[in-house]
């Protein structure tokens, strides 16, 4: 008699979420250990280049760009681990175990789909407590050549605003509304196709009028003279939201809080679809995990002494990576305006649903 419960057992699902998180979890730590020291030989002399970096500093960057290994890395860690739990399950003949008594292949796949959407979960709320604060402070850090960065609340790094002919780069931005703070500014001021000034300063705050830059060293390509000044007012009219709002990378920011950005992006109106892409990617990336133990399902179906679970743990890898190469492509597309936002975000994850169901059919077939 064919069993008509969604799970099989109580013993056997725990069995195989057992099996499926081990696996997902080894290939995880071997992977971000071999990329982390990776990363860290092209970034440690770059670190250890600024007076008074030092072992304290590589330690930093490691506990800073692990989450993000993490967080990128999970899901393709989970289509491995599924395609090594698939194959151990059919060269030992447990699914043909399973199917003799009865249970479909949804069912044997049930505990590790069960598994797969708890690491969702949690993926979800790593990605929202840990890694967009590392990912901020990481870019700040990174984009200021690994100097010291102040420890501004909401801190952006490497925001340009276009007001007129002047073009504005500010290294630093910190706070919000009055008391935004600029470091590492540099003002290019146009006449024409040509550069007329270029403006530097260490820092900038707001006053009446504008903003009062601090130890300015400004270039007249004109005279090619340089004057330097304590302090000066400039870039009278720009409000701090335009700095604010000139930079928002959805990896640097959380679920609500990027939320609240677009918003002030629509009310300013801005370009919202490389912003609005990226939101709902917030959802559907860590959505993929319970997509790879269906597209890695391939590799459990099977008679093991028939020559071809290789070729099928291929077809599953290649499914996986068909996804990945999918899901950049689409919201490429997506930042780019080519595709709706939530399309971008979620076509790619339903494209496969459909895909892998159809596989699973046909094998069980």
């Amino acid at each position: 008699m064919i069993n008509l419960d969604f799970m099989p057992s109580r013993q056997l699902a725990f069995y195989c979420g057992k099996l499926f998180i081990t696996r997902m979890l080894a290939v995880l730590v071997a992977l971000v250990l071999v990329l982390m020291m990776l990363d860290l030989l092209g970034e440690s002399g770059k670190i250890l280049a600024v007076p008074g970096n030092g072992e304290a500093e590589l330690w930093k960057y490691v506990t800073l760009r692990v989450p993000m290994l993490i967080s990128r890395f999970l899901p393709f860690s989970a289509l491995l681990g599924a395609l090594i739990a698939f194959t151990g399950l059919n060269q030992n003949s447990e699914v043909v175990s399973m199917k003799a008594a009865g249970l479909s292949a949804h069912q044997i796949l049930a505990p590790m789909i069960v598994a797969s959407g708890l690491v969702a979960g949690l993926l979800f709320l790593f990605n929202e407590t840990v890694v967009v604060k590392s990912a901020r402070v990481l870019n700040a850090w990174s984009d200021n050549d690994y100097a010291l960065v102040p420890p501004d609340s909401g801190v952006l790094s490497n925001v340009w605003v276009r007001n007129g002919d002047q073009l504005i780069r500010a290294g630093l931005v910190g706070g919000s509304g009055p008391t935004t703070q600029l470091r590492r500014i540099t003002i290019y001021q146009r006449q024409g196709a040509e550069i007329a000034t270029i403006t530097d300063a260490d820092r900038a705050v707001q006053v009446p009028g504008g903003w009062q830059l601090e130890h300015v060293k400004s270039y007249d390509s004109a005279t090619n003279v340089v004057r330097k000044a304590d302090r000066q007012v400039a870039l009278q009219g720009i409000e701090p939201q335009r700095f604010t709002l000139a930079h928002v990378d959805p990896s640097e920011r959380g679920f609500l809080n990027l939320r609240k950005a677009i918003r002030d992006l629509e009310q300013a109106g801005r370009p919202t679809d490389e912003v609005l892409t990226g939101w709902w990617h917030k959802l559907s990336s860590p959505l993929s995990t319970i997509l790879m133990p269906l597209l890695a399902a391939t590799a459990a179906f099977g008679l093991a002494r028939s020559g071809q679970v290789l070729l099928r743990a291929c077809i599953g890898m290649a499914l996986g990576f068909a996804y990945f190469v999918a899901d950049n492509f689409s919201i490429a597309l997506g930042n780019y305006g080519a595709y709706p936002p939530a399309l971008a975000a979620w076509a790619p994850f339903f494209l496969f649903l459909l895909i892998g169901e159809f596989v699973l059919i046909r094998q069980e077939e």
